[in-house]
């Protein structure tokens, strides 16, 4: 694990995270558009909670005594997640996947939908993690570059594979091992989220836009193209059409493409960048084709069957929502167990049939099948193996490069 260094956020890092929570895939929804509820309530003071400065870690392997985990003794354990992200039943008063692990286990899962967004949710739990205390928290769920940030400063606890059996077995290779947590041995995967490129075919004409190259250059889709707020999500596609690694890439890559975008803006060829309210003008055709979360062009598609979705043959990006135990939770071996639990097929079916997203787990089309036989063959939901060979993450940022790459994005994009 990395060595603790203080890191605050600059302001070009606070306005791309105030842009990912007001309309970025900070604001998508869990199902149905709820995710960014409490985002009106956040301060300054809760984007500065991401600022690690002046915060010791928590005490590291050697440096002192483990949580003490009572889960033999103790019967349950207290699971934070984001709202519309768990599988209901059709008369919204039981929630069936949770219900089965207590009968089956004894365990009792105290549920909350209490994480609206990750910067809110990071500012509850920091000052009880920088403490050294328990959160009163045994599971959490956070996107990856938090996971990765809670993980760096030794504020999760590294997890038991002999309680994983089902969740190392079943992991889907494309999320095996992220660079924050190389052979996830403090996190798993709840879902994954997918950049795409979506296009309404009425408005292209019946044409099929299917790479960052034609968005960018098809002089068909002039002033009708829209790429993304997210710098990760647009600088990461335009880096794989450039044949550049987003996990691997150097200074001057991300510098040609920006460059890259910077021609497309400068030309008229791309409309404007935008958060997830694209969706509307994809759906009227004011927006012909555009980078999109696979999770909108499912809803979209089902009100709209002109809306098509392509995955480039240089790639995609798709990043991760994961399930983390935090430092001092008391009730570890429960919350393994849980997080063992949806990894075994027929949960994780009925999990991904309610929420919609990426299913992290590998062999569930069978159970989903069951289900949904349309999801099951929905491949923005279950990618097929040639698919997932296209699946790239950005690589994680020092404080120092994301300060710099987010105040060049912001210039791009006119933040």
């Amino acid at each position: 694990m990395e060595q603790y260094e203080p890191d605050s956020l600059s302001a070009a890092q606070t306005a791309a995270i105030r842009r990912s929570l007001t309309s970025g895939r900070g604001a998508l929804t869990r199902r149905s558009m709820l995710r960014a509820g409490g985002v009106g309530a956040l301060t300054v003071g809760g984007f500065a909670s991401l600022s690690a400065c002046g915060i010791p870690p928590a005490k590291r392997e050697g440096q002192g005594p483990a949580s003490t985990d009572v889960s033999d003794k103790e019967k349950t354990l207290a699971f934070s997640n984001w709202t519309e992200y768990m599988d209901v039943s059709e008369d919204e008063k039981t929630r069936p996947t949770l219900e089965a692990f207590t009968r089956r286990t004894g365990i009792k899962v105290k549920y909350t939908e209490d994480i609206n967004d990750n910067v809110e949710f990071f500012g509850k739990i920091k000052p009880q993690l920088a403490a050294g205390q328990d959160t009163g928290r045994d599971l959490i769920c956070v996107t990856d570059w938090l996971a990765a940030r809670i993980i760096r400063l030794g504020w999760a606890q590294k997890l038991d594979a002999a309680n994983l059996p089902h969740a190392f077995a079943n992991l889907s290779a494309q999320f095996r091992s992220p660079d924050w947590d190389p052979g996830r041995a403090y996190s798993y995967p709840w879902t994954g989220i997918s950049t795409v490129i979506a296009y309404n075919a009425k408005a292209t004409g019946g044409k099929k836009v299917d790479s960052v190259t034609q968005l960018l250059d098809d002089p068909a889709l002039k002033g009708r193209v829209g790429f993304l707020t997210e710098m990760r999500d647009s600088v990461g596609m335009t880096l794989l059409d450039l044949g550049k690694d987003p996990g691997k890439f150097t200074d001057a890559d991300y510098d040609a493409a920006i460059g890259r975008l910077q021609k497309g803006v400068d030309k008229k060829q791309i409309r404007r960048f935008t958060g997830n309210d694209y969706t509307s003008d994809l759906d009227k055709g004011d927006i012909a084709a555009c980078l999109a979360w696979a999770g909108d062009v499912i809803q979209l598609q089902a009100d709209n069957p002109d809306i098509k979705f392509s995955i480039p043959a240089a790639g995609y990006i798709t990043s991760s929502d994961n399930l983390l135990v935090p430092a001092q939770a008391r009730h570890k071996t429960n919350a393994e167990r849980l997080i063992d639990h949806y990894y075994e097929l027929p949960n994780a079916a009925q999990l991904a049939a309610y929420i919609n997203y990426v299913c992290p787990v590998d062999g569930v089309k069978d159970e989903l099948t069951k289900i949904d036989p349309e999801l099951a063959n929905n491949t923005l939901i279950l990618p097929d193996k040639a698919m997932a060979k296209k699946s790239h993450a950005f690589r994680s940022l020092t404080s120092a490069e994301e300060t710099a790459y987010e105040e060049k994005f912001a210039k791009l994009i006119g933040a």
